[in-house]
C-alpha cells in the first residue's frame, strides 16, 4: 500500500507529532525550567561535592552572553592512583542548565580545560569534577550577563 501525501497533509501531520511531543519537544525546556538539580544529582548520584580543588576562570561581567570565555582547571597530580575522571560545567539561569562536560584521565597531564560558553542572564555557573575514588569536588561563580545569550 503506497501512502499520497499533500504539502499540506505532511504539514498538519508535522504539527501533530510536534504537539504530543513524538519528535522530542521538549516543553519544560521552553517554558524556562532549569533542571540543574537534576543534571548534578544524575552526575554526583547523589553525593554532596567538597568546595574546592577547582577553579573556575570567568569574567565578572560578560558584556555578551553569547560567548563567555571560561577556563575550569583542577588541583590532581593526574597519576594512574589520583585523577581526574570528568569536569561538569552548570547555569543555573540557562533554560538547560548542562553547559559542557570535559572528560580527562591519568595521561592529560594536566586537568584543564577552556572554552567559550553561553548564557541566557546573570546568573552562578558551577564546575563539579569527579575524581577516580568517586569523590567530587566544585566551585561556583556569578557572571553578570549585560546581553543574553539564549534568547535573553
Amino acid at each position: 500500500m503506497k501512502l499520497n501525501f499533500d504539502r499540506r497533509q505532511v504539514l498538519v501531520l508535522g504539527a501533530g507529532c510536534a504537539l504530543t511531543g513524538l519528535v522530542g519537544v521538549d516543553f519544560a525546556s521552553a517554558q524556562g525550567k532549569n533542571d540543574i538539580n537534576e543534571v548534578i544529582g544524575k552526575f554526583t548520584g547523589g553525593k554532596a561535592p567538597t568546595m574546592g580543588r577547582v577553579k573556575l576562570d570567568v569574567p565578572e561581567i560578560a558584556e555578551n552572553g553569547n560567548t563567555v570565555p571560561m577556563t575550569v582547571s583542577v588541583e590532581s597530580p593526574m597519576t594512574a592512583q589520583n585523577y581526574v575522571q570528568e569536569v561538569l560545567i552548570v547555569a543555573d539561569g540557562n533554560p538547560r542548565s548542562g553547559v559542557a562536560t570535559f572528560h580527562f584521565g591519568p595521561s592529560t597531564g594536566i586537568a584543564e580545560a577552556n572554552t567559550r560558553i553561553r548564557l541566557a542572564s546573570t546568573q552562578n555557573v558551577t564546575a563539579i569534577a569527579k575524581m577516580n575514588d568517586g569523590s567530587f569536588f566544585s566551585t561556583t561563580k556569578e557572571v553578570k550577563v549585560t546581553i543574553g545569550g539564549c534568547g535573553g
